[in-house]
């Protein structure tokens, strides 16, 4: 998130489950590590190399579930088994075909459905994230607004 005049500007990645050569380094610059987890076994084993990346780098993180369920036993688990170690995000993103359509054309779910469902996860979504932002994170820089 970068801002404009009069807002905080700070840095959010989403991170993989799995690891990259250079998420250790996107880490590193980031405010706040969004780790997008499926409610899957492989995913939960996934997730631990990068929990650890982010750990050593002393970054705050939050999981957010991705293709849930609200209704399925394996989001309650896997939600379970994440917060364990870090909070996770009470707003996922479902299942929804919206977003891979959306993907295809380049754009996001929201743009092509500002009031679908869709949006309303990603408005929610946004809603918490910004809300992690606290002291242990303070803003790189403020800016004015215009």
């Amino acid at each position: 998130m970068h801002g404009t005049q009069n807002q905080v500007s700070s840095r959010v990645w989403g991170a993989t489950p799995a690891i990259s050569p250079q998420s250790a380094a996107i880490i590193a610059l980031a405010d706040l590590v969004l780790i997008p987890v499926q409610p899957s076994p492989l995913d939960l084993w996934a997730v631990a190399d990068t929990v650890e990346i982010v750990r050593e780098a002393g970054k705050p993180f939050l999981f957010v579930m991705t293709k849930a369920n609200a209704q399925a036993t394996i989001t309650a688990q896997t939600i379970a088994a994440l917060s364990h170690h870090e909070p996770v995000a009470q707003t996922f993103i479902a299942s929804r075909v919206a977003y891979a359509v959306a993907m295809n054309g380049g754009n996001t779910a929201p743009e092509l459905s500002p009031k679908g469902k869709e949006a309303v996860e990603t408005a929610a979504l946004w809603q918490e994230v910004k809300a992690r932002f606290n002291e242990s994170s303070k803003p790189a820089k403020k800016v004015k607004h215009g």
